[in-house]
């Protein structure tokens, strides 16, 4: 049983870019969290989010993973680096919770587990939006039998890609990133969450366009080259039965496509955007002639980054593993690894990983809390 606490969380946080500000906010809120640090390539980044927030240091990453009250080390480094800093990090006795992909690579996300677990330290990585009243609801609603035996599923993430809105979106198509490591984390954590770890996973894939324009200022009327598949449709195996199929793609212009359905023996339900913590959520059952709303059963309806560290510092401190852990994010990654390398060689791939699906918190807890 664990919950708010009297006892404090040194956090330090290596990456100071827009997504920092999200995390930052969320940990200074809460009493049992303290962000001491963080730290950035570039200083001035470091001292405009210290002094946003409040946070007493604005160091060089090094001199952070040195820091005695640095505990835990949020990882918000660029994907490229996102395995290196976190190796780092546990060399240097700190936990790590990172942002998505753990790791570029399956074998440097089981090298961080073994680290992790050889050095006695808590390893976690984004998202955790699944800990949010959307997808939450939709975990009860599945395991209270809703809509009977889970049978299939689909899911779809498609957009004509970065470049109309983000001012310098050529990250998004470099290696760690594309369609595929980019968002399908957001969508497999919320199929391993409702359904349970995979089995298996087959693929077909596509780069549409060797260069892409860019529409977004300042960059306008200016290309960039592209590394990565842009369209890719999987079909997922699940271990305890279902088969899904996932579409992750920068190719749609536009789409109908709902974000993510679980198919049941005795109706369909409907979970919200998993980008997202909040709904709406719906149900159709057999009966149904019309999709009915579901009210929310959880708390975590707002924007809540952030969360998947706090419930991991929590857990920690009662001796228990944190939901958003290391193993969910290894199983994840395994799986994008292999969406990409099905489609290469025209074969289904079997996974190797092995992850608990993550406990569904109770129904009715407050924001910010997930034991009851």
């Amino acid at each position: 049983m664990y919950a708010r606490s009297s006892v404090m969380t040194g956090v330090g946080i290596i990456g100071c870019g827009v997504i920092s500000d999200v995390y930052a906010a969320k940990l200074q809120s809460l009493p049992d969290m303290r962000v001491v640090a963080c730290a950035d390539l570039y200083p001035e980044r470091a001292r405009e989010l210290a002094a946003k927030h409040s946070i007493p240091l604005a160091l060089e990453p090094e001199k952070l993973l040195r820091h005695p009250d640095v505990e835990l080390v949020l990882n918000l480094t660029l994907p490229v680096a996102h395995a290196q800093i976190a190796r780092e990090a546990l060399a240097a006795g700190k936990s790590v919770y990172g942002e998505k992909p753990l790791a570029l690579e399956l074998a440097d996300g089981v090298a961080l587990l073994e680290q992790a677990r050889a050095a006695g330290l808590a390893l976690g990585c984004a998202p955790d939006t699944f800990l949010g009243a959307g997808i939450q609801t939709c975990r009860k609603l599945i395991d209270d039998g809703a809509i009977g035996t889970p049978v299939a599923a689909n899911a779809f993430f498609q957009s004509p890609g970065p470049e109309r809105w983000h001012p310098r979106p050529h990250s998004f198509y470099q290696r760690g990133a594309g369609p595929v490591f980019d968002m399908a984390p957001y969508y497999l954590t919320a199929l391993v969450v409702l359904l349970g770890p995979a089995r298996r996973i087959t693929s077909s894939a596509r780069t549409t366009h060797a260069k892409r324009e860019i529409s977004s200022q300042p960059l306008a009327g200016t290309f960039m080259d592209v590394e990565v598949p842009t369209h890719v449709a999987s079909v997922i195996d699940f271990r305890s039965g279902p088969v899904a199929t996932l579409v992750t793609s920068f190719d749609v212009q536009a789409s109908r496509a709902r974000n993510i359905e679980i198919f049941g023996t005795e109706g369909t339900l409907s979970v919200p955007d998993p980008n997202t913590f909040g709904g709406p959520v719906q149900i159709r059952l057999r009966s149904d002639k019309e999709w009915r709303d579901v009210p929310l059963t959880h708390g975590n309806a707002t924007q809540s980054r952030g969360i998947g560290l706090v419930e991991m510092a929590r857990a920690t401190r009662a001796g228990q593993p944190g939901r958003a852990s290391g193993e969910l994010a290894c199983h994840v990654l395994e799986l994008m690894e292999l969406a990409v390398a099905a489609s290469a060689g025209g074969r289904h791939r079997n996974t190797t990983t092995r992850c608990a699906r993550p406990a569904a918190l109770a129904a009715g807890l407050p924001d910010d809390v997930f034991e009851a």
